[in-house]
């Protein structure tokens, strides 16, 4: 079977979507051999990335550049959106993939075409996007879903939003989970871990929350659960993530409550960096508003850490029966969930086991069988 995929972000983004389009080929490549893999991407400068070198230079692989047309009129983007769908290489295609929730025009008819939708956060929030962005991702996905044989949903709660937001009919939709990069699943040595916590001045123990310092991640709760902890259990909170004028509340919050002191933020960690800061948490929290799926809890999941999250949305999708839940909009009972944890070592030890449990679900093995299931059908 040849089957392409947009690339760009497997070449030239090195966090959420393109972690996702890198994991999807890897376990294709490394699960289902015989298929031909054919990467559509406007630019492949980073291709020597030790995590894109692997793919670029497996057999199966064939990497396919805009003709020299447009790198000379520098629109690039115009052959990924319209210049794909006629080129000679799209014509051989069985398949076409769309890994970050857009297809390009054009694409023959005898084509089928599978599109990822992670989420639609800028139709359930528009408020958290400009007007022209959310329009625009908006147009693209609508266009796209309608466009495909098979939208691939990466949870439950998007395959319903976009039944929801954008009137697909559930039978297009086929929902099949996202899985983390290897680092997550290996174990880092104790060593590593007090490095690590040495070099970002880390107390030995803390709880950790992982993503974007914005509104919707919802910071604010969580300063308050920590500071209406018992006192001698208050761990230090470790905030990691994209810093936004969001950042500006959380501190003024943790300064208002008295535990601005036991309130760490850490910007511009290197993805290196994350295995060991996962690893030698002692819980970590996840107070979201809402996700697509809420991959960092998979991540502490894969690290062996007990995970308290937020109540709705996807997030037991996420989390599995092994972590714990708690109303978003409640300072009290994500303190309590956060302290039963610190405080009941036989509850942590479950946690940590059926977490494990859990995430067997989002290995690259199921990952590419379902995703050969929804290619072959």
């Amino acid at each position: 079977m040849e089957i392409g995929f947009d690339a760009k972000r497997l070449f030239n983004n090195f966090t959420g979507l393109g972690n996702y389009s890198r994991f999807v080929v890897q376990a294709l490549l490394e699960f289902e051999r015989n298929e031909n893999l054919i990467l559509f991407s406007p630019k492949t400068a980073k291709r020597d990335h030790p995590d894109v070198k692997p793919i670029a230079t497996a057999p199966q692989v064939q990497i396919v550049t805009p003709p020299a047309i447009y790198r000379w009129t520098k629109t690039t983007s115009l052959w990924r959106s319209f210049g794909i769908g006629g080129s000679k290489e799209a014509s051989q295609l069985d398949v076409f993939h769309g890994l970050s929730q857009e297809l390009p025009s054009g694409l023959p008819s005898r084509v089928k075409k599978v599109v990822t939708v992670h989420d639609l956060i800028f139709l359930r929030f528009p408020e958290l996007y400009s007007r022209i962005d959310a329009r625009i991702y908006t147009h693209k996905v609508a266009k796209a879903c309608k466009d495909a044989d098979v939208v691939v949903a990466i949870s439950q709660q998007t395959a319903r939003d976009v039944m929801s937001f954008l009137g697909t009919a559930e039978s297009k939709i086929s929902v099949i989970y996202q899985g983390t990069h290897p680092q997550f699943t290996t174990s880092v040595t104790r060593e590593q871990i007090v490095s690590t916590r040495k070099k970002w001045k880390l107390p030995e123990d803390y709880v950790l929350t992982v993503g974007t310092v914005e509104p919707r991640k919802n910071m604010v709760t969580a300063v308050r659960a920590l500071a209406k902890m018992l006192p001698d259990v208050r761990p230090a909170l470790v905030i990691v993530g994209r810093e936004t004028a969001y950042k500006q509340t959380v501190a003024k919050e943790a300064e208002t409550l008295g535990v601005s002191d036991q309130v760490i933020f850490l910007h511009n960690v290197p993805f290196a960096d994350l295995p060991s800061l996962y690893q030698g948490a002692t819980l970590f929290v996840y107070p979201s508003l809402f996700e697509g799926f809420g991959i960092p809890i998979v991540e502490a999941l894969q690290s062996g850490v007990p995970v308290v999250t937020s109540t709705g949305s996807c997030f037991s999708e996420a989390g599995g029966s092994g972590a714990l839940y708690a109303d978003p909009a409640d300072a009290d009972e994500l303190a309590s969930k956060m302290q039963d944890v610190l405080t009941q070592p036989s509850l942590r030890t479950r946690m940590i086991n059926e977490g494990k449990e859990h995430v067997r679900k989002f290995t690259p093995q199921m990952i590419a069988a379902d995703l050969m299931k929804v290619y072959s059908s």
